[in-house]
């Protein structure tokens, strides 16, 4: 039975008022949040009227303004996972088999046994919530792996490259910089693939010593060396029918790169110390951040497996050549953390976000990341100000006001020079508090009567009088 904090809400639709009543006393009585309908217009009004979507609605299927499958239709478009159950007075099986195909939850005839509508109830109620979590939990999901829709021409020619390749069997070399974004660039192509609902799996090939990468890789026998207490598959059994990601493949030793040329051309595999070799059905996708042509050259990277790996390149530029991006991602980052976080931060303020896109990143895109996620875990508003981000984006420092400037060559004007930092330092405290007064007059450590004075002197907002916004 739900309680009154879980306020659950259901609509019930029929245009029998008797009717009506009886089921708002009844499911009141069951702690439900009951709204009620005289007919398809009053439901599709109070469905589109709903702050939130109700986990079930329970309607008559025959109405003088319309059929309760009218108003299933509006509740599904409004959210997949409201539940609709039926009624009808007279019990039909094509009735029921329109209304399941049309995605009715269930469908009953009346008269009917309150205990046995109360029990469906609850049922669907249940469905909704796991339809509800799945969905968050998708929401999460996507917010990790997808890429968010890119501004940069150059991005965008990854993105159409992607997109032609990924329904391929094609082995792919990403190549960039550290932090420009390579695993998200490959979990892209698998998302996008025929492959997409058998395993994803990434292996590192430099954070492993070079006698356990080969059975990480290719597996082993039981008793193939000492410490092998049991059969192990590797990854790429592991990852059979699916997609291999081997980052920092230019790390791989000289003895694992024939083996995994082998791989690459026969698409078998032989685990450590087995007799006979394995098949497999895995795609390669290939990531390094160092120079491969000039380790071919230099006699540290095998030339044919570099063929092999780079059937077809994917170059990703470092986020400094790729600004445009920043507000996209920055977006994404913040919505994800603040979910993660429990936190109600919604955006950055302006300046923030022309700190990030004046910023250098020399990490790119693992930098941003991590900086917004302790953004997101100090900031005390609604958005990120300046305040929130480090010294060395920011550009503020944490030395007193006075060595905020210096003093040019040629002099200055001092009233100008002074106004014009109190002026950023006023700014900076309204973005950092969401534009609450007296939160920035604390953090300036002056009273609520001195900000409103230098505020009004600044001209930077109009004064009503009130201590907050």
């Amino acid at each position: 039975m739900p309680t009154a904090s879980s306020a659950v809400r259901v609509l019930v639709v029929d245009d029998e008022p008797a009717i009506r009543q009886m089921l708002q006393i009844l499911l009141r009585r069951e702690g439900y949040d009951v709204t009620v309908a005289p007919g398809h217009r009053a439901a599709a009004e109070a469905l589109d009227g709903a702050a939130e979507p109700f986990a079930v609605v329970l309607s008559d299927l025959a109405m003088p303004d319309g059929s309760g499958l009218d108003v299933l239709a509006a509740a599904k478009q409004r959210s997949a996972a409201t539940e609709v159950i039926l009624m009808t007075a007279h019990s039909s099986i094509d009735n029921a088999v329109a209304a399941m195909r049309a995605g009715a939850f269930n469908f009953v005839t009346k008269p009917f046994d309150p205990a046995q509508l109360t029990a469906l109830i609850a049922k669907a109620v249940e469905r909704s919530e796991l339809v509800n979590e799945n969905t968050k939990l998708r929401a999460q999901v996507e917010g990790r792996t997808a890429m968010p829709a890119p501004k940069s021409a150059a991005m965008r020619k990854v993105y159409d490259l992607v997109a032609r390749i990924a329904d391929t069997k094609t082995t792919v070399l990403i190549t960039g910089e550290s932090g420009t974004g390579k695993e998200r660039v490959a979990r892209a192509i698998h998302e996008a693939s025929s492959r997409r609902e058998a395993p994803f799996l990434v292996v590192n090939c430099g954070a492993l010593p070079e006698n356990l990468m080969e059975s990480e890789l290719f597996g082993h026998e039981r008793g193939a060396f000492t410490g092998a207490t049991g059969k192990h598959l590797g990854i790429f059994r592991e990852a059979d029918g699916g997609t291999v990601m081997l980052d920092e493949v230019g790390e791989l030793p000289a003895s694992l790169q024939v083996k995994l040329l082998r791989v690459l051309q026969e698409r078998r595999v032989r685990p450590v110390g087995a007799a006979q070799e394995m098949s497999v059905d895995v795609r390669v996708l290939a990531a390094t951040n160092r120079d491969v042509e000039a380790d071919v050259r230099e006699g540290n990277f095998r030339q044919d497996l570099y063929y092999r790996l780079n059937v077809i390149r994917l170059e990703l530029p470092p986020l400094r050549d790729r600004v445009d991006d920043i507000p996209s991602l920055a977006e994404g980052f913040v919505r994800r953390f603040s979910w993660e976080m429990g936190k109600d931060v919604q955006a950055l303020t302006p300046d923030a976000l022309h700190a990030l896109e004046r910023y250098s990143f020399p990490g790119n895109v693992r930098e941003l990341e991590n900086l917004l996620e302790r953004a997101v875990a100090l900031a005390g508003a609604h958005a990120i100000g300046l305040g929130d981000l480090p010294a060395e984006v920011s550009g503020m420092s944490n030395a007193p006001a006075a060595g905020l400037v210096s003093l040019p060559e040629d002099g200055c004007n001092l009233d100008e020079v002074l106004a014009e930092v109190e002026r950023r330092l006023l700014v900076q405290a309204l973005d950092r508090t969401g534009g609450v007064r007296t939160a920035a007059a604390q953090v300036l450590g002056i009273s609520f009567r001195s900000l409103r004075y230098r505020l009004a002197k600044l001209a930077l907002a109009d004064d009503d009088g009130s201590e907050g916004d």
